[in-house]
Parts: C-alpha cells; sequence; structure tokens
C-alpha cells in the first residue's frame, strides 16, 4: 500500500499534476488497494472535513487580509522613508532599507509573495532610479521577501502548528531572533556587494537629502502607525492578553483603522476588493491544508513517520548528521513544492526523528520554515523570483543565478540556526 501510494505521488509530480488532486489520489490509494485498510475512502473524507475544523486556522484568512489592508493602503512607502532617513547615506545604505522594509513588512503580511509584490512595487524603482543593477534589485528584493514567513506573524507557523500541533504563540515568538538573524546575513552581503561594485553616491545623497528635508520626527510620525504594528501584535501574544487567533482579528482591526482612518489611504468601497482578494487567496490554501491533513493521517497509519525516523537513525550515527540530511532534503523540496503544502506534508513526518534526537518541535519548526524561505528564491520555482521577475525586466533563472550570494547569505542563517538552538529557544525562556 506504501509503495503504491509513493508510486502515485511520485507520478503526479512528474506529469505536473495539481497538488491538490494528487494528495487526494494519494490519500485514498491504499484504500482502494486494502478495503480493509482503516485510511478508506470514508475515513480520508472525514479527515478532510476535520481538517478544516480547526480554531488556529481562523488566524489566516485574518493575517492575509490585514495584510492585504496595509499593501492597499501604502504603508511599505512609509516603512521605507524611516530606514532610507537613518541609514541612506551609509555604504550600501539603500539596499539594506529594502531588506529592513520586507522585515518590518513582513511583520504585518506574514506571506514572502504578498511582501515582495508589496515592498517591490515601491522600492524597485527607487532602486533602479539611484543606479543599481537591475539583476542585484530584483534579486535584493525576492531573497528579503523571504523574511516575512520568518518574522512573526507567520502564515507557515499557523501551518506548521496546525499540522503538529505545535504552540502556534511560541513559534511566533521563537521566529523574531531567526528573522533578524537573516536579516542581518543578508545586509551584510548588500553592504559587500555596494563597496565591491560600487554605487552612484552622489544620486544617492541627493535623494536622502530631500527626503531629510523634512525634520525626522515628522517621518517617524508618518511611519510610526506602521511600524507599530508588529510591537501591537508581538506583545498582545508575548504578554499572554491574546491568543494567536486573536491577535490576527486584533490585527484586521488595527490595519483598518490605519489605513481608513489615519492615513486615509483606502476608502470603505475599497474594501469589497480588498475581502474578494483575501478570498481568492485564502481559498486554496484552506482546502489544501484539509486535503494535507487526511494525507499526513494516512501516512501515520501506514507507518510513514516511524520507519523513516528508523531508516535515518540506522543509516546515520550523528544528531549532526541527520540534521545535515534534514536540510539538504527540505531545501530540495523547498526548490519544487511551495510552502504550506510541503510544512503540512513533511512536518508529521519529521517529528517522531527530530523528538527522537532531543530536538524541540518550536526549533523543529523555525528550520523547516528558514528552508522553504531559502526555497523562495531557489530556481526552478521560487515564488518570489516569479514575483519580481516582471518588475526588472529580467528572467526568474536570470535572478536566481544573481541571488545565489543571497541564498549562501541565507545558508550561513540556517547553520546558526540549526545547530544552535538558542536563536530559537532564548525569546521562549
Amino acid at each position: 500500500m506504501l509503495s503504491a501510494l509513493l508510486f502515485c505521488f511520485v507520478i503526479g509530480l512528474v506529469v505536473g499534476m495539481p497538488l491538490l488532486f494528487m494528495l487526494i489520489a494519494s490519500s485514498i490509494i491504499p484504500g482502494l488497494i486494502e478495503p480493509s485498510f482503516i485510511g478508506n475512502i470514508q475515513y480520508v473524507i472525514r479527515s478532510i472535513i476535520g481538517g478544516g475544523d480547526n480554531t488556529a486556522i481562523l488566524a489566516m484568512p485574518c493575517f492575509i487580509l490585514s495584510g492585504v489592508i496595509m499593501s492597499r493602503g501604502g504603508i511599505s512607502k512609509k516603512i521605507f522613508d524611516v530606514f532610507a532617513y537613518l541609514i541612506g547615506k551609509l555604504p550600501g545604505g539603500m539596499p539594506c532599507t529594502v531588506v529592513l522594509t520586507c522585515l518590518f513588512y513582513g511583520a504585518i503580511s506574514g506571506s514572502g509573495v504578498a511582501t515582495c509584490a508589496a515592498v517591490g512595487s515601491m522600492t524597485i524603482p527607487v532602486l533602479l532610479n539611484l543606479g543599481y543593477k537591475k539583476r542585484f534589485v530584483g534579486a535584493l528584493v525576492a531573497s528579503a521577501s523571504g523574511l516575512a514567513i520568518i518574522i512573526p506573524p507567520s502564515i507557515p507557523f499557523i501551518l506548521y502548528g496546525t499540522a503538529t500541533g505545535t504552540s502556534i504563540g511560541d513559534l511566533f515568538i521563537a521566529g523574531i531572533i531567526p528573522g533578524v538573524l537573516m536579516g542581518i546575513c543578508l545586509m551584510g552581503y548588500a553592504v559587500i556587494y555596494s563597496i565591491v561594485k560600487g554605487e552612484d553616491r552622489e544620486r544617492i545623497d541627493e535623494v536622502v537629502s530631500e527626503l531629510r528635508q523634512k525634520p525626522f520626527w515628522q517621518i517617524v510620525k508618518e511611519g510610526f502607525w506602521a511600524l507599530l504594528t508588529p510591537v501591537i501584535l508581538l506583545g498582545g501574544i508575548y504578554s499572554g492578553i491574546v491568543t494567536p487567533t486573536e491577535v490576527a482579528c486584533v490585527s484586521v482591526v488595527y490595519s483598518l483603522v490605519v489605513s481608513l482612518f489615519i492615513y486615509r489611504t483606502i476608502r470603505l468601497k475599497d474594501l469589497v476588493d480588498t475581502l474578494v482578494e483575501t478570498s481568492r487567496s485564502l481559498a486554496p490554501l484552506a482546502l489544501m491544508i484539509a486535503v494535507a491533513v487526511a494525507f499526513g493521517r494516512v501516512l501515520t497509519l501506514l507507518q510513514v513517520p516511524t520507519q523513516l525516523a528508523g531508516f535515518m537513525m540506522d543509516n546515520f550515527s550523528s544528531k549532526v548528521s541527520i540534521l545535515l540530511i534534514i536540510n539538504v532534503v527540505l531545501l530540495l523540496i523547498g526548490m519544487v513544492m511551495d510552502t504550506g503544502p510541503a510544512l503540512l506534508i513533511f512536518a508529521p513526518m519529521l517529528l517522531p526523528l527530530t523528538t527522537a534526537l532531543g530536538i524541540d518541535p518550536v526549533h523543529l519548526g523555525i528550520i523547516m520554515t528558514v528552508n522553504m524561505a531559502i526555497g523562495f528564491i531557489s530556481p526552478p520555482f521560487g515564488m518570489t523570483l516569479f514575483v519580481a521577475s516582471p518588475m526588472v525586466n529580467e528572467k526568474p533563472l536570470a535572478l536566481g543565478a544573481t541571488a545565489v550570494p543571497f541564498i549562501a547569505a541565507d545558508l550561513v542563517a540556517l547553520t546558526l540556526i540549526t545547530f544552535i538552538p538558542w536563536f530559537s529557544l532564548a525569546l521562549l525562556g
């Protein structure tokens, strides 16, 4: 039965079958082959229905909605101006400003693709006008957008928590230091690139000087409500005042108040289109979650996680070697599969193995999500490469080649996060 399931899954990948149908087909194959198998069609259907009946999933549409509202409200421009004012004149200051903007905007949207679209549409024309090369700019935005799924509130953390039963609040808090670490590594390469390749300092100084004609307090005032968003969300979770699901509702109310009444960048009539866009983003993802839960339960009945753990323990002698293999596998998965399905399918499979090794489930969630973030800029199917490529009029593979140093910077961060659990667990006490 297991071989038939794997055969169906691999064939589906090879022929390009939609992942949703591939998971459904793979889930029901064992029950069709062996009618007495407990994971029959009726079981799969019940599991799909049960997979969508989860309170934690309610946080996802709220975070998506608040991200869309903030995106339409032009929040990324206000965040960018604050950091450009502060560090724009430093070597590599403007590329670093893009990274910091993605870091803070990610704390609003929770989505790498949404961050790439919102921040890229605003920052790419600015950097091109300052003389930076198109491929570098596109690769920079695509790479920095991956920070959005590490910095809370992260939609992949919600998916991982749903799939494994891990506390989503703990995942949110644990993602802060790894997200900052990855941002520092990306900014490090951006500075090196800017120094080696050179910058048009005259043009940069002119743009920053024009921005600095305004008093700093005015720039901060304009960006204050945007910068305050992650403080409110994380502060609510960290203090225990609200749960992750409740803070998602808070984020919607806050984004509406800021965009409608403070910045006045959207109007009430725009909310209909905002809800439509949110629904289009949510519907396929919500269905995928339900189906992936059913698929995971069938794998559990077939004892796949136990067999995988046994195979790894029998063939690799040390915890270090097993973690290295896990990272290599996850990086390859991230190149060909979207983040959500990858986490929902593979997290329940890896959890028993890593638990046996003494790895905290929260730490595993950070490791997996960081790998998926690197997958965003890894050819052939790096999602943010496809989002950024039309903005700079370059092919995704060309951006992927230019992004190799950024991938290397991310791998440095991944290595530290993997083998030094402190980065993931320090804030959890």
